[in-house]
């Protein structure tokens, strides 16, 4: 597998962390070490190339961590990386240090950097490493699983004081501008509403089915929203629902315990193949790419497409953002989109039929 002109790679993490990070970390050290390349963990995201901050790491230096969260490289959001100057710095440090390749953990902000750095002559691959699941161009990212399964822990702990005092519980989950941590958790765990930006969110009807629930004797109520909706409508949606149910409503919001913890059988197996897949897609001489998984298959995807594909799903896309991709490939990403946009539909209306 290996192409003697790999030496050394870097690996590093970057943005918000997410547990499975560190089963990343190990899965690129190892398979790296196995293949005879050394690896240099580089501290602090993008801001450890920009000041040389690394140490070189052996099979022994990344033990007894697929099982923590966070991430033992730290991380952090560099905007002198932004710059052609902070740029530069990174593309110096990598020379210096003689880094032949690197494989960059994070989310969409990450691989734009990674694409940067291939430009100017660093091969990088990208690793989906986020809680928001919001990388388009994958079924999941590392960290989503975990997250998830947090939120349904302590969900449940709130139904049960909802149960005993007969209250509703406005939750609000993260996952940024992307509403599948929130449509997910919401049917796990029998939400009665879930609101979402993806998908027109009723107030009043939720109104309604919960004081007909009342009526039917039902004594607790959980409602999910996503973070998307600003800092206010979680708490402003409990005072509406307990002045119009008379409904005892608190309201919680998960925030940041979301990113930590112990990460799942998921995400550690999904951390570790992934690691894996980036070094073999380094050492076979290819770069610019994101490793993802799809249909159950780990592969790479390009990032310039993955990146375009990520901003036709969430309406974002511009006119010149697909100059340079065929008309087949338009209609490809056109097509997935909407299969991606039902998907999670069906999710949605299940959940609504079920919340009763």
């Amino acid at each position: 597998m290996a192409d003697k002109k790999f030496r050394r790679i870097g690996v590093l993490t970057s943005g918000g962390d997410a547990p499975g990070m560190n089963a990343a970390i190990r899965s690129v050290v190892r398979t790296a070490v196995q293949n005879g390349v050394e690896v240099m963990g580089i501290f602090g995201g993008y801001r450890g190339l920009v000041e040389n901050d690394m140490k070189l790491l052996d099979a022994r230096d990344v033990a007894n961590i697929i099982n923590h969260g966070g991430t033992m490289l730290f991380t952090d959001r560099c905007l002198e990386f932004k710059e052609e100057s902070g740029l530069q710095k990174a593309i110096k440090t990598c020379r210096d240090n003689k880094i032949d390749g690197l494989v960059t953990i994070g989310g969409d902000g990450t691989f734009r950097g990674a694409q940067d750095l291939t430009r100017r002559g660093i091969p990088c691959i990208g690793l989906p490493g986020t809680i928001d699941n919001d990388i388009s161009a994958t079924d999941y990212t590392i960290g989503y699983d975990t997250a998830m399964n947090t939120v349904v822990e302590l969900v449940d702990k709130l139904r049960d004081t909802c149960e005993s005092h007969a209250r509703c519980n406005v939750v609000e989950v993260m996952g940024r501008n992307a509403g599948y941590i929130a449509i997910n958790t919401g049917l796990a765990t029998g939400a009665v509403g879930i609101a979402i930006e993806e998908f027109p969110f009723d107030i009043d009807e939720t109104i309604e089915k919960m004081i007909a629930l009342k009526k039917a004797k039902k004594r607790n109520f959980i409602i999910i929203v996503s973070e998307a909706f600003g800092p206010d409508f979680s708490e402003n949606l409990a005072k509406r629902i307990q002045d119009e149910t008379g409904i005892e409503t608190k309201f919680a919001r998960l925030a940041h315990v979301q990113r930590g913890g112990t990460p799942t059988l998921r995400d550690r197996e999904l951390a570790s193949l992934m690691g894996y897949k980036a070094v073999e897609l380094l050492l076979d001489g290819k770069s610019n790419m994101v490793v993802c998984i799809h249909d159950e298959v780990i592969c790479g995807i390009d990032i310039e497409y993955a990146l375009t594909y990520d901003k036709l799903c969430k309406g974002k896309i511009k006119p010149e953002d697909i100059t340079g991709f065929s008309d087949e490939q338009i209609a490809k990403m056109v097509a997935d989109s909407e299969i991606k946009r039902q998907r999670m539909l069906s999710v949605y209306e299940i959940a609504e039929k079920i919340s009763i």
